[in-house]
C-alpha cells in the first residue's frame, strides 16, 4: 500500500471531520489498516481534530430495579439474601456430618548417627555438613566432605574457596595453563 497525495488529502479531510482512524482505514480501502491510519497521521502531525458536538439533554433517572419474588411456600430455595448469578444462588443440601477422621501420632525425629568410619554418605547429610561430594559416585567408596559448612555456603572453608573462585583468579589459571 502507497500513501498517494489524493489518499493523503482524503486522509487528512477524513482526520479533521472528526472521523476514527478505524473508520478512515475502511473509507480508504485497499488494504488500509487502521495502525497505518495512525501512524501516517503522527508522521503528518495532524493533531486539531473536530470536536463532536454532544445535544446536552438532562439524563433521565435509572429505572429501579423490581425485586425478585419470594419463594414459594414447600419449594427448594431457602430463603436467603443472594445476588448475582443463579449459579451462586445456594441450594438445598442433606445435611451430612462427617467425622473427622483420627488424626495420628506423629512418630519421632530419628538422629542419624555419623558413621564411625568418617565417611559422610547422602543419608547424613544435613545443613551442619559439607555437601562436597569426594570420589566417584559410582563406586562403593564415595562420600562427602562432612566438616561444618561456612555460613552461608553448602561447602566447608576449603571446599567453599575451590567453588567460588574470582573470575580473575581463573582468568589468571588460564593465562599460566594454557
Amino acid at each position: 500500500m502507497s500513501w498517494t497525495d489524493e489518499r493523503v488529502e482524503l486522509l487528512k479531510k477524513l482526520w479533521t471531520e472528526g472521523l476514527s482512524a478505524s473508520q478512515i482505514a475502511g473509507r480508504l480501502g485497499n488494504g488500509v489498516t487502521r495502525n497505518a491510519v495512525i501512524g501516517k497521521v503522527h508522521r503528518l502531525n495532524l493533531s486539531g481534530r473536530v470536536q463532536q458536538q454532544r445535544v446536552a439533554q438532562p439524563r433521565q433517572p435509572r429505572k429501579q430495579r423490581e425485586p425478585s419474588l419470594a419463594p414459594r411456600a414447600g419449594g427448594s430455595m431457602p430463603s436467603m439474601p443472594t445476588a448475582g448469578s443463579s449459579a451462586l444462588k445456594p441450594m438445598m443440601r442433606a445435611e451430612t456430618h462427617i467425622r473427622p477422621a483420627a488424626i495420628p501420632e506423629p512418630q519421632p525425629l530419628r538422629l542419624v548417627d555419623l558413621p564411625k568410619d568418617g565417611r559422610v554418605t547422602i543419608l547424613h547429610l544435613s545443613d551442619k555438613t559439607c555437601k562436597w561430594p569426594i570420589g566417584d559416585p559410582g563406586s562403593e567408596e564415595f562420600c562427602f566432605c562432612g566438616h561444618g559448612p561456612r555460613e552461608g555456603s553448602p561447602y566447608c572453608e576449603y571446599h567453599a574457596r575451590l567453588a567460588y573462585q574470582p573470575m580473575q583468579d581463573r582468568r589468571n589459571r588460564k593465562v599460566n595453563f594454557g
